[in-house]
């Protein structure tokens, strides 16, 4: 068995087994996970109740749900449903549906407007709501001297507001709860932004000075999100990364799983000067984003049975009687557009995650942005993109080609130095070492060139796997979404079809097993990408039609007769 069909062997038995193992984890998604009975319950406790929600704040007087110490004692039961005298606050612009609640004027549902629940294009996409088994909601609220928190009843002058024809509006919303002290949340929304700034204006009249803290914090459940079962990637057998991330300068983005989070064993800088922390999931990120040159404290817990917490709590300066303070946060709520996230903060592009492979696939999807901005259709701009990729690699597959001719060349060379020396391995190999040099033929030159293409082409898996761009796009008549299956599973046919051909352009193996067992590898690879995002069938099933091509030019331009007769020249 030659290198180069071994290696082929093992990157494409891999890749069936990785694929094998996404395929039972589509169709066998673990049960979701419903929040216990507390969770559920939409109870109060007193102030005096220590809770589970923001490290670092004293025991005492700290609002249900928000969060004390590891070493604080309680078992306070978070505030998840609303009581029955809370009020929805509706509210509509270009590219956003929010709900507001008067309890504690959380966010309690975004809506994204531009794009389309998963599977269903007549309805828009939610991502954050406070449904049980999707539960996911932003508060924020004030910490100190008997302050409001999320947990503190606010009014407002009505319960509807539309952007319409201006260009920014404000929700505005008061509370009066703490004698002498008058706050102001205001909720700010611009068109065609994903940006919803938060504002509190504290107003002291108590005749004492007062130092708050603020935090925000998005409370979330562990299960998957809306369409997550169908980004798993072949080449890891892994759902994409959902789950709270943070950025400092001092260790970048960091990711906190949810098991992490259960076993105590979560990672990342918690105080910091700058940086932010966000709720990551497939395609979207919800981010609070703090003012920069404000100290900043991270925190990443669990609160419940299923439920986590994670935010940032910031100081706000000390307000003397008769002063009014201030405090700002921007939350962003929206898709994973890179170049949006970049312009918003240092590092938020991250959220687009290409792990180890960042390096490759960060320029493909500029390279991928740029030609999709030519043609105006992502279908058109994969197969043009994998044309482009082959023509960059075409010099290594065509000194591949030569260096196999020239192996095949020295066949019966070889053949005749197995029977010479029978079972002594170290005279074979010498001698083969002495042939290779005779013949100026580099025995890993067939293969080096396929192992240097690999990275690339996963990183462009990568890529396509996790471009929000992909979403809800179609491509050509009965493609109407390159993030989905195929509906009628004409691609992944197209690609089974495209690797057999493949396959049978290449030499058949000497080993019968090994023969049969590259034979079924398409059909194999056919049915997994039944379930796979028509966007990357499309892109494996043209990397097969020109491997198909560039195989019959390489097989016509170095055959060994060719090549003998040019070394007899």
């Amino acid at each position: 068995m030659d290198t180069q069909r071994l290696i082929a062997l093992i990157v494409f038995s891999f890749s069936s087994l990785m694929l094998w193992e996404a395929w039972n984890k589509h169709n066998h998604p673990p049960a979701p996970s419903q929040p216990s009975a507390q969770t559920q319950a939409a109870t109060t406790p007193p102030n005096n109740t220590a809770d589970k929600s923001v490290p670092g704040v004293p025991s005492a007087s700290v609002p249900s749900g928000v969060g004390v110490p590891a070493a604080a004692s309680g078992n306070a039961t978070p505030v998840v449903g609303a009581p029955k005298t809370a009020t929805r606050i509706e509210v509509k612009t270009d590219l956003l549906s929010v709900e507001l609640d008067t309890q504690g004027a959380d966010i309690r549902s975004v809506t994204l407007l531009k794009h389309a629940a998963h599977g269903d294009i007549s309805h828009a996409f939610n991502l954050m709501q406070d449904k049980v088994g999707a539960y996911f909601i932003a508060q924020s609220g004030l910490l100190g001297n008997g302050l409001p928190n999320h947990t503190a009843v606010w009014t407002v002058g009505r319960d509807k507001f539309e952007l319409g024809a201006t260009e920014k509006l404000d929700v505005v919303l008061t509370n009066n709860d703490t004698p002498g002290i008058t706050v102001v949340k205001t909720y700010t929304f611009k068109r065609g932004s994903y940006v919803i700034d938060v504002r509190y204006d504290i107003k002291n009249e108590s005749g004492t000075t007062i130092s708050p803290k603020a935090y925000f914090q998005f409370l979330r459940d562990g299960n998957a999100p809306e369409g997550e079962s169908s980004g798993n990637n072949p080449f890891t057998g892994v759902t994409t990364f959902t789950g709270p991330a943070v950025y400092t300068d001092i260790k970048k983005y960091q990711k906190i799983s949810f098991s992490d989070i259960d076993k105590n064993k979560q990672d990342f800088v918690k105080d910091s000067p700058d940086g932010w922390i966000a709720l990551v999931q497939h395609y979207f990120v919800s981010a609070w984003l703090p003012p920069t040159g404000v100290k900043r404290e991270f925190f990443a817990q669990k609160v419940s049975d299923k439920l986590y917490s994670a935010g940032v709590i910031i100081p706000v300066e000390a307000i003397a009687g008769g002063i009014t303070g201030s405090l700002a946060m921007a939350l962003y709520v929206g898709p994973q557009e890179q170049e949006s996230l970049k312009a918003l903060a240092t590092g938020l592009n991250l959220v687009v995650d290409y792990g180890w492979l960042t390096i490759l696939a960060s320029p493909m999807f500029l390279v991928l942005s740029f030609i999709n901005n030519l043609v105006g259709n992502w279908g058109w701009t994969i197969v043009l993109f994998t044309i482009l990729l082959k023509l960059v690699f075409f010099p290594l597959n065509q000194k591949a080609g030569k260096s196999q001719a020239h192996m095949k060349l020295m066949a019966p060379k070889v053949e005749a130095m197995k029977a010479r020396y029978g079972d002594d391995k170290l005279k074979m190999n010498q001698a083969m070492m002495e042939l290779y040099k005779t013949e100026k033929v580099n025995p890993l030159g067939g293969c080096l060139p396929i192992v240097i293409q690999i990275p690339f082409f996963i990183a462009l898996y990568w890529v396509l796997l996790g471009a929000v761009e992909l979403r809800n796009t179609p491509w050509i008549g009965w493609i109407t979404d390159l993030s989905s299956p195929d509906p009628f599973y004409i691609l992944p046919i197209l690609m089974g079809v495209s690797m057999f051909i493949q396959t049978k352009l290449n030499p058949a193996p000497p080993d019968p097993v090994q023969a049969k067992v590259m034979l079924y590898m398409p059909l194999v690879f056919s049915a997994m990408f039944f379930f796979f995002p028509a966007g990357l069938v499309l892109y494996w099933t043209m990397q097969n039609i020109l491997g198909i091509a560039q195989q019959w030019y390489i097989l016509r331009t170095f055959s060994p007769e060719k090549i003998k007769a040019s070394t007899k020249k």
